[in-house]
């Protein structure tokens, strides 16, 4: 027993002399807790519809009115036109345009079958499947009290919403998937490689013959990104080729523009596990930190499985902070929409940024240890 009490404090005390790995074991559950009580919800909710209302009568605001009463729908803007709509769609603004025709009360005062159509951006499969059920379902709900108002309303047909589906019309998961996994898988390799190179040069005492020689700390960060840089971009075109040989997931945009991205993203990611390097003092605490920054972001508050309209609005504001956030946004738009440099630009600018916040902390960093 004087033997067991006799391990038991040296393990306390080495607990306390670790206070990190104390309070990732603390606050990683609570942090987890709080993620899947709130993020990883399977209700799609709030899913954005910009209107197109040719009609303007009484019957289509009462259907918009009862589209919009429930938690389900956002209204993000009225077009005037059908010009306007590729533009909606593309850059993400909405998911769903509904289009009411202008003959909608005309055929509902006759008794004929109303239809409509919903023009559905099918990059985020999910959603845009959980979109055509509420539709449908809201077709079937308003029929009746719109047609109880017609002569011989009793047994007319219901209104009917028309989905068509834009830039995944076979809803395949795959090609919603593979451009948000290579986000993820990026950000992984990226962070956690770079986040042990600075900190291994601590850990074997060669940072100190680094520092007094002539090697600038800008010299030193760019010449430990670019093997780890060139390893990712060959990880990027192993996955677009899988993805395309696999799961015929092609590149629509522009390939010059995706490799633009990929390099603005990789800028970011790099500088982020460089950060994590200069400020840790074991590749251990480095590793954690890495998997911690990097695994359970680019899962859950990504959006590469969760819609993030449908969390919280807390939990919407820290996704902002995740950088797979905006390179799975321009990666969808650029694989699948074939999406322009105005349609992605906030996503680019947003990883830019972030980019050089981190980049800039690390060599700040390296530059207070070389002193």
């Amino acid at each position: 027993m004087i033997r067991l009490w006799a391990i038991f404090k040296k393990e306390v005390l080495q607990i306390r002399r670790d206070p990190l790995s104390l309070g990732l074991l603390v606050a990683v559950p609570a942090l987890l807790l709080l993620l899947y009580g709130y993020a990883l919800s399977f209700d799609v909710k709030h899913i954005r519809v910009a209107v197109l209302d040719e009609d303007q009568s009484q019957e289509s605001r009462f259907l918009l009115d009862s589209l919009f009463k429930t938690p389900y729908f956002a209204r993000t803007g009225t077009l005037s036109a059908r010009s306007e709509i590729d533009g909606w769609l593309m850059r993400g603004r909405a998911v769903v345009v509904l289009i009411i025709p202008v003959d909608f009360n005309k055929k509902i005062a006759h008794g004929a079958s109303a239809r409509l159509q919903a023009l559905i951006d099918g990059s985020d499969a999910t959603t845009a499947n959980v979109a055509i059920g509420y539709l449908d379902a809201l077709g079937e709900r308003v029929s009746y009290q719109l047609y109880a108002r017609a002569p011989g309303g009793a047994g007319s047909p219901p209104v009917l919403i028309e989905p068509r589906i834009w830039f995944n019309p076979e809803l395949q998961s795959a090609h919603f998937l593979v451009p948000g996994l290579m986000g993820m898988l990026l950000m992984i390799s990226a962070v956690i490689a770079t986040s042990l190179s600075i900190v291994r040069e601590k850990e074997r005492e060669t940072i100190e013959q680094i520092n007094v020689s002539a090697v600038r700390p800008e010299e030193l960060i760019l010449g430990k990104i670019l093997p780890y840089l060139l390893i990712c971009l060959v990880t990027t075109v192993t996955v677009l080729g899988i993805g395309w040989l696999a799961f015929g997931v092609a590149v629509r945009g522009s390939l010059l523009l995706l490799a633009f991205a990929v390099f603005v993203f990789l800028f970011a990611a790099l500088g982020m596990g460089l950060l994590i390097s200069t400020a840790t003092k074991s590749q251990q605490e480095a590793f954690q930190i890495a998997i911690i920054a990097t695994l359970l972001p680019s899962l859950i508050l990504s959006g590469l499985i969760f819609p993030l309209n449908s969390m919280p609005a807390p939990i919407q504001g820290i996704s902002m902070l995740v950088l797979p956030r905006y390179f799975v946004a321009a990666m969808r738009g650029i694989i699948l929409k074939d999406a322009s440099l105005a349609m992605i630009w906030p996503q680019l600018a947003a990883m830019a940024a972030m980019g050089a916040v981190f980049n800039l902390l690390a060599a700040r960093l390296m530059e207070r240890d070389s002193t």
